[in-house]
């Protein structure tokens, strides 16, 4: 059976815009056809709500597979003294580093993202490292200055690319780390690492903010109108390289993604297209991924279903605090009647502060 699952993180808008944005999408007409006949012929599932303060964002935990009943993770966690899977950062480290080109064969390793922390009147805010212009010389030198403050406590601190470096601490193995996106736009107090170690690891992150203060780096951005690199984000702590189910990105080929779902009964597709703009509240630009979605993605969907190239369609929607699962079949497209909207969408966010309330 080919089945494709396509996870649309954000695809959920707020509930206080969720009316103007929809009413954008329908002027002067249905401006996303196949996506509104996806939406109104499909049977929607239940949703799924995040816990208060989650450390993951809900797609995070989808692909994680934390809405999967007896997953490997979860089982294998039943004897483990780790942080519990579903309470923490994905446990991914070892496998970022392999995609960079980097092996180590011991220690428990974290991911460590240098960011900009906006200081708000009476909190600090993590900002979205991805509209953070960090170039490739800036990350080394600011890398170099972290991996000796990081040596002097006994630490081992690894280069990944400009964005992502590796910090190994296997003594703080039990830290709880939230993900980049979870924290983004909140008081980070909430979202930092919490467990036995949490003071030490607050620690190191103090004495690389002091350094990174007064860098020339820091200095010249300034100069030039640029955020500061001005902290260390840790997270997705790993003690080895997990196997994990391949999912395609928004730069994959369609005709690839179709050929896999139909060699391997099943695939994932990530269109994380309104993920940015939502964690920035740049709704103009949700808007675009919107028509993007429909341009490069639900008009093939939709003909795919109707040539049966496609068994069973899976739409995944998702917000800060829940995700929702649209599934279709060829045979839902027989709802000839049934007048294209987005409204099953839309109505989301309405509906589920009535259920979480």
């Amino acid at each position: 059976m080919s089945h494709l699952q396509i996870i649309l993180p954000f695809g959920i808008p707020p509930a206080a815009l969720a009316p103007d944005l929809q009413r954008a999408l329908l002027a002067p007409s249905l401006r996303t056809p196949a996506l509104a006949k996806l939406l109104t012929c499909a049977t929607q599932g239940k949703t799924e709500l995040a816990a208060d303060f989650a450390r993951l964002l809900p797609h995070e935990a989808w692909l994680a597979g934390h809405f999967r009943p007896e997953t490997r993770m979860d089982t294998a966690h039943a004897n483990s003294s780790l942080p519990n899977p579903r309470l923490c950062s994905p446990a991914n480290t070892h496998a970022k580093m392999q995609e960079l080109g980097l092996t180590v064969n011991e220690g428990y390793w974290f991911t460590f993202s240098p960011v900009h922390i906006h200081i708000a009147r009476d909190h600090l805010v993590l900002t979205d490292q991805r509209r953070l212009a960090i170039a490739e010389q800036e990350a080394l030198t600011l890398f170099q200055a972290a991996a000796a403050m990081c040596a002097e406590l006994g630490k081992t601190l690894l280069y990944g690319d400009a964005k992502t470096w590796f910090l190994r601490a296997d003594d703080w193995q039990h830290l709880q780390t939230s993900t980049m996106d979870a924290a983004c736009g909140h008081n980070i107090d909430i979202w930092m690492p919490k467990g036995e170690q949490e003071r030490a690891w607050r620690k190191l992150q103090n004495e690389i903010q002091m350094l990174w203060h007064i860098h020339p780096i820091n200095a010249q951005r300034e100069t030039l109108g640029q955020n500061i690199i001005n902290s260390a984000w840790l997270h997705s702590g790993s003690a080895a390289l997990m196997l994990q189910a391949k999912h395609f990105r928004s730069d994959a080929d369609l005709a690839q993604v179709f050929a896999a779902s139909q060699r391997e009964g099943a695939s994932t597709l990530v269109l994380d297209g309104f993920l940015e703009p939502a964690l920035n509240s740049d709704w103009s630009y949700w808007l675009d991924a919107m028509h993007s979605l429909e341009d490069q993605w639900c008009v093939a969907l939709l003909q795919a279903l109707k040539d049966k190239q496609i068994q069973r369609l899976d739409l995944v929607f998702s917000d800060a605090s829940s995700l929702t699962t649209f599934s279709l079949t060829p045979r839902h497209l027989w709802k000839f009647w049934a007048k294209p909207t987005l409204t099953p969408v839309f109505s989301l966010p309405q509906n589920n502060s009535e259920e979480s309330a």
